[in-house]
């Protein structure tokens, strides 16, 4: 039930977010929005306010925004044509279709601020308590244990985490002895370092050095900002989403990531659940992180996603001329083949994970 919830507001207020973009910017250059839904299919409720019918449709996986004269072959009424969106400049089209990625790009920086803002800007503890031990490594077999705190190696005294990578990096392999509190409590334990691949976020071997098989805690503390740094701190986390979610595409073209890591709308209810009950921060970042992801996913160059519709406007604003209708409807079939192998493989992955 608490990942049902969550992934109801999640995705829930992403989707209001993005299709409030389209809506926002089509009001601006005067193009009349006919409708305005959240979700597709069969209709649940709906309301109509002025020109607009504002629906909640049955199967909530996106939404939509439905404007007058949207196909260039549509019949227009004498009078109406400045109220059609085929017939605004393509560089207004451009900038309607592009605003519900950019939209969820914000939106992202605004929770980021609002976490900063509220909760303070969160920086990483630096000590020497291990946060994990990986299973079958020299750690493991030393008997060193999650919350271990290191006080020294080879009776030198290690004050940060550092101190700890660099001491068992330069050992050359030799067994090691530390010194570490557990409970309150000091023991000695020996272990061997082993020559192993260090490793990127992506999982690409970086190099090889001696290591136990040990990470640092994830302990961080929150330090009150201003309302600028709240601001510059939301844009820098954003970015640095951005950066790492272009990133995971392109590594995952490349098969460094393997496919079965992309996870659907079963993946994203079980996650959300989760970062609610770990507290409020954790859900608004993952919200953060989520709308950056749809943002960025939305803007790839497929027919039917924003990406392919900015494409074509690309093609009518340097050929001066849009797609032949034939060549455009071949494209956006295509785009829904992939779309629909894509969701396919996806809720595979997300069926896997559930039984394994």
């Amino acid at each position: 039930m608490n990942s049902i919830l969550s992934f109801i507001i999640v995705l829930g207020l992403l989707i209001i977010v993005h299709e409030f973009g389209h809506f926002i910017l089509a009001k601006m250059f005067n193009v009349r929005v006919l409708k305005f839904s959240i979700g597709f299919g069969p209709k649940i409720f709906s309301r109509c306010y002025g020109e607009t019918e504002y629906l909640i449709s049955a199967l909530p996986l996106g939404g939509y925004v439905k404007m007058f004269g949207e196909q260039r072959d549509e019949e227009i009424p004498a009078g109406e044509k400045n109220r059609s969106f085929a017939a605004k400049p393509v560089w207004q089209r451009f900038c309607i279709v592009a605003a519900g990625p950019i939209f969820n790009l914000l939106f992202a920086v605004f929770l980021f601020f609002m976490i900063f803002a509220f909760a303070g800007i969160p920086t990483p503890v630096d000590n020497t308590v291990v946060g994990a031990v990986s299973a079958d490594s020299p750690a493991e077999a030393a008997g060193l244990e999650a919350g271990d705190r290191i006080i020294s190696i080879d009776g030198k005294k290690t004050d940060e985490w550092m101190d700890v990578a660099n001491r068992i990096s330069n050992s050359e392999g030799e067994p090691v002895e530390l010194v570490i509190e557990r409970q309150g409590e000091r023991r000695k334990i020996t272990a061997q370092p082993e020559m192993t691949p260090s490793r990127n976020i992506f999982g690409e071997e970086i190099e090889k050095r001696y290591m136990l098989g040990i990470s640092r805690s994830q302990e961080v503390t929150y330090e009150n900002a201003s309302l600028w740094e709240a601001i510059k701190g939301g844009f820098i986390q954003t970015w640095s989403l951005i950066y790492l979610t272009i990133m995971g595409i392109v590594k995952m073209i490349q098969a460094v990531i393997p496919a079965s890591e992309l996870g659907g709308p079963i993946m994203i209810a079980q996650l959300a659940g989760q970062q609610m009950e770990a507290g409020w921060i954790n859900l608004v970042y993952f919200m953060a992180l989520i709308s950056v992801n749809l943002g960025i996913l939305n803007l790839l160059p497929i027919p039917i996603l924003d990406g392919g519709h900015l494409m074509f406007f690309s093609y009518e604003a340097l050929l001066r001329r849009p797609m032949s209708q034939r060549a455009m409807e071949i494209w956006q079939q295509i785009g829904l083949v992939i779309l629909a192998t894509l969701m396919v493989f996806v809720f595979y992955n997300d069926i896997v994970r559930l039984f394994t």
